[in-house]
């Protein structure tokens, strides 16, 4: 285990002056993380005039080779994390996409990504937390301590406490991620391929290790089926990619049939551009990328951006000086049974209209292939176990697909702003999906329990905030506060 006293000390120091920050707040001031990124998408209708002091836990504490775990501060980007386990030859089971989500807010909201066909979500490689509650405590939560708040935590979104500390899972790496970018041009066909390859991990005879997806029409979809390999031949190619500078990835999967990446650019091959997202600033543009600094080619500059555009106003006013109609966000992931996948992606076409549209497949991981589980057996103290993740209450066994799309439509005549989330929101219920809440909501509160776990939610919310010192899930998914 690579571990120094000094890391520990000043993790004990970084714990203490949070503590005493959130100690220093006044009842009644709404509590915020004093950091300077964030990848939520819902503005706040305030600001909190002071937050908690969160610096000095933003590192990683610890990677054990052979236990193949990582004891990681809340507060670490996963940029940080990855580059520390790949010293290791080591990676977490989940990688989210952008390179500034932290790990904390990854399990206390949901994190994705294409190994999560076979490893769920970030949470679920979770073996033990330290988390600072509402009210004031710092406790060491796991499935045989606090096992109701380790099971609550995911999808609370620091509205019961923060993550302090988080004991995670690993896997093994190879040096390269070898990628074959498959063509379907009928949606059904897409939905039955992902459920085989979930099934058998394997694709004409070829092993799948990671799976996701992006549809660009109803006729042009692809499943991008990567595999572990040791070398580009092994890939079926002459030499990597790299889609750092000039080329830009998404353009890539429709272009190439083969592909291979290094490991660590694998992990961000999505950050460089925000998937496609970069196109609204021009950095697509051939001339315009040239000249673009490539340090500022990356997902947390265009977030910082996209702030001041918000704060400012500034798409709004060049919409309203060229005369065109005001235009409303829609900034969405949202999980789908894979049954209903096709017939949502049909719905979403027809109703919304947005491409390109991301596809993420996943299913939660079998409770025997996770140790944390099996190690603490059931809960003595308990009247009956806890239900995993009630906040998120996806099925056991299921097969999800994540559906990702990010930009804007224009409001129509007789439309206000909100009103095609809202049509969005009824169609994820009409196919009995979820969606994530790190953007725009719109549920009224009698939905909004019986989707998010509402009944657990208000038992844990009393038992470790009792005086709702912390904004609740609610407060914060709709009312934006």
């Amino acid at each position: 285990m690579t571990a120094t006293l000094s890391d520990r000390s000043s993790h004990v120091r970084a714990v203490a002056a949070l503590t005493a920050s959130y100690a220093a707040i006044e009842e009644g001031t709404p509590v915020r993380l004093a950091k300077r990124t964030s990848n939520l998408f819902r503005p706040r209708a305030d600001q909190a005039p002071a937050g908690l002091d969160v610096s000095g836990l933003d590192g990683v504490l610890a990677v054990d080779p052979i236990a193949r775990t990582a004891d990681v501060q809340g507060m670490c980007t996963y940029e940080r994390l990855v580059a520390e386990c790949l010293r290791h030859g080591l990676m977490p089971k989940v990688v989210p996409q952008l390179k500034t989500i932290t790990l904390g807010g990854a399990v206390t909201g949901l994190g994705i990504e294409s190994s999560s066909f076979r490893n769920g979500l970030p949470h679920e490689s979770v073996l033990e937390m330290d988390v600072l509650t509402g009210d004031g405590r710092l406790l060491t939560v796991s499935p045989a301590q606090h096992p109701d708040l380790f099971h609550g935590f995911p999808n609370s979104y620091g509205s019961l406490g923060y993550a302090v500390r988080l004991l995670i899972e690993l896997d093994p790496v190879r040096g390269f991620v070898g990628l074959r970018n498959v063509r379907f041009t009928d949606l059904d066909d897409l939905a039955a391929a992902v459920g085989r390859i979930t099934a058998e991990r394997s694709w004409d005879g070829e092993p799948v290790d990671f799976l996701d997806g992006v549809v660009f029409s109803s006729d042009q979809a692809y499943l991008c089926l990567g595999s572990w390999v040791d070398s580009p031949a092994d890939a079926g190619v002459e030499s990597a990619g790299d889609y750092t500078g000039q080329q830009i990835y998404y353009r890539s999967i429709a272009a190439r049939e083969r592909d291979c990446l290094a490991v660590s650019d694998y992990l961000w091959r999505w950050d460089t551009d925000w998937f496609w997202c970069s196109g609204a600033f021009g950095v697509q543009n051939p001339v315009i990328r040239r000249l673009w600094p490539a340090r500022y080619r990356r997902s947390d500059f265009y977030h910082r951006l996209i702030w001041i555009d918000h704060r400012f106003k500034v798409a709004e006013k060049i919409d309203r000086i060229r005369r065109q109609p005001p235009r409303e966000r829609v900034v969405q992931d949202v999980e789908i049974p894979l049954e209903q996948t096709a017939t949502f992606l049909r719905w979403f076409a027809g109703n919304v209209g947005m491409s390109p549209v991301w596809l993420c497949p996943l299913m939660l991981r079998d409770p025997a292939e996770t140790e944390a589980e099996a190690a603490a057996g059931p809960d003595p103290a308990a009247d009956q176990p806890a239900k995993p993740w009630p906040l998120y209450p996806l099925s056991p066994g299921q097969i999800y697909v994540n559906v990702g799309f990010w930009g804007t439509v224009p409001i129509t005549d007789g439309r206000s702003d909100g009103d095609v989330n809202r049509l969005i929101e009824a169609a994820v219920a009409k196919h009995a999906g979820h969606k994530s809440l790190y953007s725009d909501a719109y549920y009224d509160r009698q939905t909004f329990a019986a989707v998010y776990g509402g009944d657990v939610y208000a038992e844990l919310k009393d038992r470790y905030d009792p005086g709702h010192r912390l904004t609740g899930l609610y407060e914060k998914a709709v009312g934006r506060r």
